[in-house]
């Protein structure tokens, strides 16, 4: 007997590999359109007449005729049977191989009984939003904008309190099978199973190939009630792979590459009754890794649509600080802000869809959402701030998976930071003090733009140190403090490497402060004078207590931290083009986990 591989098996292959990914292995492929084009496997031929089609999952020859999808390709150019091709293209997606067994038919068996229990239930209820005893409930989804026949197409239902429905399900299917589905929950007191769904609003949800397999309900009048609730996972429902309403949605790849984001079921069928197909939600989680793949499997383009809130401002941040790794040339991630707290439902109530169309058309792609959010959340008058911010960005920027795609992000936040220069944070900084002594702060801004042109000759990391060193020497007191973090850095420059050594040696020996300083002047007065003259840092400690000048130290050491790590990094880097060194390679792991974490 031949044994039949799950749907959901071949789906899950299919979804994880583009049909150019498997074809491209062995057919020279160029993009052309929403296709590719390339010369036929099939047939000699001097003019290209083989595509290749990934939204809809298949290729073509015009000269042969040959069609189909990536099994039907492995078993025609490598002459295997489909149970080799399974296997082969199962491999390639990173997937276990499937061992059929007794077990696997009774899974396929409990499957089927599950779907039809979940059908059975989502018509019986779908009846009952139109019954007149529960008008209550339907008349709640028409004032919410939802037209009868998208609730039709949406099978949308209610759940009357105290239903009889269980009885129902038992004269067709066992209790173990009614239980699986998660649709009951037994009751600690009576024993009675319980309709999970009681009083609710229940919005289907169905897998990529269209079936039901789990719901959302909504209670119609606020009270002690959760408003929304999930169904369990079970067997065949997991939330972090499931997107609501993707099995409609991915109809419109073919006329085009965005897709909207919202974040519930009503939200949902709202801009679908608008008239609007391509919109989706991720299921009551937060959008997980493998959500938005199967997501850019169909939409290159997806826009993050969530409520104007504060809690849904905080979601969309999450989302764009766990997916920017993700992205690359391909596929793209754009946001869209709701004003005034709104939802997309009560947008598009109030203000019609072309408003937001609109609005969609003023979306922006993942990084820059990113620093709009972060700049509008910083007092840009405050160089701590400042720098939080920019270690910030630069921590999310390094996270990107994309190498080359990540360079040129980089380059875009450096050149964005640029604008929020120390010269211009000082300006601001100084400036509330103009009402008191405007010409002492004319003098000062003067002080700095003179100390920036004298450095210039000196490197980023030297006046880091300089800076440093500069706190260490005019705040004994706070330097004995940090002896251990001041310790763990090591200076680039050996002669503030030293000077940093003899500082820590005098403090850990418990001499005073006088005496400290008549030690280090001994040795080091030419290099004192110089960090003196150079230090920016010290314009800016001038006005500062000792809570502040302990906070400037602090961010110091982490930037030399950083700028240390970078320049680890660049040497590896270039040590490794010329000899692939396993240990190099390691360190040089470790040192990007490293400065990814900082």
């Amino acid at each position: 007997m031949i044994m039949k591989y799950p749907k959901d098996y071949l789906d899950e292959i299919k979804m994880r590999l583009k049909v150019s990914q498997v074809v491209g292995k062995s057919v020279q492929l160029k993009k052309r359109g929403k296709e590719f084009i390339g010369l036929s496997p099939f047939k000699n031929e001097k003019s290209p007449s083989f595509t290749v089609n990934d939204e809809k999952e298949f290729y073509h020859c015009f000269s042969s005729g040959e069609h189909g999808n990536i099994f039907d390709f492995l078993m025609k150019t490598k002459s295997i049977g489909f149970g080799e091709a399974v296997k082969i293209l199962a491999a390639e997606a990173g997937m276990q191989p499937y061992r059929f067994s007794s077990f696997d038919k009774k899974k396929d068996l409990r499957f089927e009984n599950y779907k039809k229990i979940y059908k059975d239930y989502t018509d019986n209820f779908h009846k009952e939003l139109f019954n007149l005893k529960n008008k209550e409930a339907l008349e709640y989804l028409l004032k919410r904008g939802l037209k009868k026949d998208v609730i039709e197409e949406f099978k949308l239902g209610y759940v009357p309190w105290k239903n009889d429905f269980y009885e129902s399900l038992l004269k067709k299917y066992s209790e173990e099978n009614i239980n699986l589905t998660g649709l009951y929950y037994k009751h600690d007191v009576s024993g009675k199973f319980i309709d999970r769904f009681n009083s609710r609003i229940i919005f289907p949800v169905n897998n990529i190939a269209g079936d039901t397999v789990a719901f959302g309900g909504r209670i119609i009048k606020e009270g002690k009630l959760a408003k929304y609730i999930n169904s369990p996972e079970t067997e065949f429902y997991k939330k972090g792979s499931m997107i609501y309403n993707l099995d409609k949605a991915k109809n419109s790849r073919a006329t085009t590459k965005e897709v909207i984001i919202v974040e519930g079921y009503i939200d949902v069928v709202s801009v679908y009754s608008a008239g609007i197909k391509n919109v989706i939600a991720n299921s009551g989680t937060a959008l997980t890794e493998k959500q938005i793949n199967l997501i850019w499997k169909f939409f290159s383009n997806p826009i993050i649509c969530l409520d104007g809130d504060q809690s849904g401002q905080n979601a969309a941040l999450r989302i764009a600080e766990k997916l920017l790794p993700l992205i690359n040339e391909d596929n793209k991630i754009f946001f869209s802000e709701m004003p005034n707290g709104n939802d997309p439902d009560e947008f598009i109530i109030k203000n019609g869809k072309d408003n937001f169309l609109s609005l969609l058309n003023n979306k922006k792609i993942i990084q820059t959402y990113i620093w709009d959010y972060f700049l509008s959340k910083i007092n840009r008058n405050n160089p701590f701030e400042i720098s939080k911010f920019e270690k910030e960005i630069k921590k999310l920027c390094y996270s990107i998976k994309d190498e080359t795609l990540k360079k040129y992000v980089l380059e875009d936040f450096l050149e964005k930071i640029k604008k929020l220069t120390p010269l211009q944070s000082n300006r601001q900084a100084f400036s509330r003090f103009k009402k008191y002594n405007q010409q002492s702060n004319l003098k000062l801004l003067n002080e700095t733009k003179s100390l920036h042109m004298k450095k210039n000759h000196f490197s980023k990391i030297q006046i880091k140190e300089y800076s440093l060193l500069y706190l260490m020497l005019n705040y004994l007191d706070i330097a004995s403090k940090k002896i251990e973090d001041l310790s763990e850095i090591t200076f680039l420059s050996k002669e503030n490497e030293s000077l940093k050594r003899l500082i820590i040696s005098s403090l850990s020996s418990g001499d005073n402060k006088d005496l400290v300083k008549s030690k280090i002047l001994i040795d080091h007065e030419k290099l004192i004078k110089e960090i003196q003259e150079f230090s920016s840092i010290q314009i800016i400690s001038k006005s500062k207590d000792d809570q502040s000048i302990l906070e400037l130290m602090n961010e110091l050491l982490v930037e030399l931290r950083e700028l240390n790590n970078l320049k680890k990094i660049e040497s590896l880097e270039k040590e490794l083009i010329n000899n692939l060194d396993e240990n190099s390679y390691s360190e040089l792991i470790k040192l990007k986990n490293q400065l990814n974490r900082e």
